[in-house]
């Protein structure tokens, strides 16, 4: 079989979305599955992360937001790639102007499209002030997806919302973990040294973006309420983005690393101890799994992967969305108490382990085969072949 992705992400870069896409193209390289892409021309040239053919087509940055990119490609450019290499199945991992363009060459050409689900756009309309397009949003991801044979959502609860938003053919493909790389394993005292706590000290760390969307207010006022009750504990913060210099001023004595290689965040898992994620614009949440494999206490919200994942008390604390005070008392709380979220971390992590990125993409692949059938049985003609 072979597949083209379609992403305006994709390795090197550091974000989720490419983490996911990145793990599944190699996994599916195990199945036999060759892997195309087309995406956005790199800021720095690196060597080529699949097997496949790979197309770079012209790279637009969002203003004020230079890590998040726009692909734009010509009808002709993606017709010639796909004649040249023509593949059996499209996966279109983005609903912008490249996941567009690609969808109608796609479906001209007689090529079947899934679609993924790997960003609430419609969200975050209201996270950067422009809530009055939040409607209109919704109304052209209705119209993408619905064009594709089929759409992949990483939750159930999401599956459900967008039945009621009107988009027809979802199916749930969850998110994996590498509980090796990420493991308690990989605890390393010289950094908590370096935190400036002892084997007693509890360490809170937070991972992801920094920027408006992932709800930063709340981590403030978290890491504030955490840190009365625990004048002592180191508060770690990892990523970066266009909030970075707010959230330093009002937190100054975090730790803040930016972006970290694979090996150095797997370290910063497991030598912190409690996982602060109070962001509720995440499709599924990629850090929630690493950081429950790492062996950390995790409070979020009832939301995306931690809605799958947790069981409140049992392996981590599941907040309910609408109570923010409930989220930083239960943290404050939790911090309080080493035997409490010592167990957590331990129990998070033999839960997690179950959801191997080897599973997830032999469902992966069933499904590109349920939309082949699918679609072959709708239009027998419309199938592209090697000359």
């Amino acid at each position: 079989m072979r597949l083209c992705i379609v992403s305006e992400t994709w390795a090197p870069d550091i974000n989720g979305v490419a983490h996911t896409l990145n793990r599944l193209a190699c996994e599916l390289d195990r199945l036999d599955v060759q892997v195309d892409v087309v995406r956005p021309a790199p800021r720095a040239q690196k060597p080529r992360s699949t097997a496949g053919e790979e197309l770079q087509v012209y790279r637009l940055p969002l203003p004020g937001y230079a890590e998040v990119q726009v692909g734009l490609a010509t009808p002709g450019m993606l017709t010639r790639f796909w004649k040249k290499h023509p593949p059996d199945a499209v996966y279109l991992a983005t609903q912008g102007p490249l996941g567009l363009a690609a969808r109608r060459v796609a479906r001209k050409l007689g090529i079947v499209c899934v679609a993924g689900w790997h960003t609430n756009f419609d969200h975050y309309c209201h996270d950067y002030g422009i809530g009055w397009l939040s409607a209109a949003t919704l109304r052209y991801l209705r119209h993408f997806h619905n064009g594709c044979a089929l759409t992949l959502v990483p939750t159930h609860a999401q599956a459900r919302t967008l039945h009621k938003a009107g988009i027809r053919d979802v199916s749930v493909l969850s998110r994996g973990i590498d509980g090796e790389h990420f493991s308690p394993a990989h605890r390393d005292d010289t950094l908590r040294d370096q935190w400036g706590v002892n084997e007693h000290q509890s360490v809170a760390l937070y991972a992801g973006r920094l920027a408006a969307e992932k709800n930063l207010t709340l981590l403030v006022e978290t890491f504030q309420a955490m840190r009365e009750v625990r004048p002592d504990m180191a508060q770690v913060i990892v990523g970066d983005g266009p909030a970075r210099a707010q959230l330093q001023k009002a937190l100054p004595q975090a730790h803040f690393t930016g972006f970290l290689d694979q090996p150095s965040l797997a370290r910063h898992y497991a030598s912190a101890d409690i996982f602060v994620f109070p962001s509720l614009s995440e499709t599924w949440g990629n850090v929630i799994t690493e950081a429950m494999a790492s062996g950390l206490a995790v409070v979020a919200f009832d939301h995306a992967a931690s809605a799958e994942l947790i069981r409140h008390g049992h392996n981590g604390l599941s907040i309910a969305p609408d109570d923010p005070r409930g989220f930083h008392q239960a943290a404050a709380e939790l911090c309080q108490h080493p035997a409490d979220y010592a167990r957590l971390g331990r129990t998070a992590r033999l839960s997690v382990l179950e959801h191997s990125w080897s599973g997830i993409a032999e469902q992966f692949k069933r499904y590109l085969h349920t939309a082949q059938e699918a679609h072959h049985a709708l239009s027998p003609a419309c199938r592209i072949r090697s000359s």
